[in-house]
């Protein structure tokens, strides 16, 4: 318990050093390109008539395998760069140690958590406004 306790607490403070640490502009720029995908596969999405992502993650059993390899082939970049990036923070920050767990969890929050939460609402959006089109040009 006392183990975890510490591990816990360090993750907490290791996370929160890196806002203010070197390599802080990763922290904009991979949330932003994370988005930039989402948008796109958002659109995409709404183009093709499909559910919101992570709705559909949950609710559509038949597709959630492609849609999880589609989601992958869209945002693994911006993950393992995540991930190489926060392993070379942790070089120099931590005087050549590394915690995996916590490059992983940092790539998760910058790239997986940002596309999740963007993907989804777009498309709603693009299919509101193109429902609002297409009843405009039957007037």
């Amino acid at each position: 318990m006392i183990v975890m306790d510490h591990s816990l607490t360090r993750v907490a403070e290791n996370l929160a050093a890196r806002v203010t640490g070197p390599m802080k502009f990763r922290l904009l720029l991979q949330p932003t390109m994370a988005t930039f995908f989402a948008i796109r596969d958002g659109l995409k999405d709404a183009r093709e008539y499909k559910p919101p992502y992570f709705w559909g993650l949950f609710t559509d059993e038949g597709e959630r395998e492609s849609m999880l390899k589609n989601g992958w082939k869209s945002i693994g970049k911006v993950f393992i760069l995540a991930v190489v990036l926060d392993v070379v923070y942790q070089l120099i920050e931590h005087r050549w140690t590394v915690y995996p767990g916590e490059a992983v969890l940092v790539a998760i929050i910058l790239a997986i958590v940002p596309y999740l939460v963007i993907r989804g609402p777009v498309n709603r959006m693009a299919c509101r406004r193109k429902a609002v089109d297409e009843r405009l040009a039957g007037d």
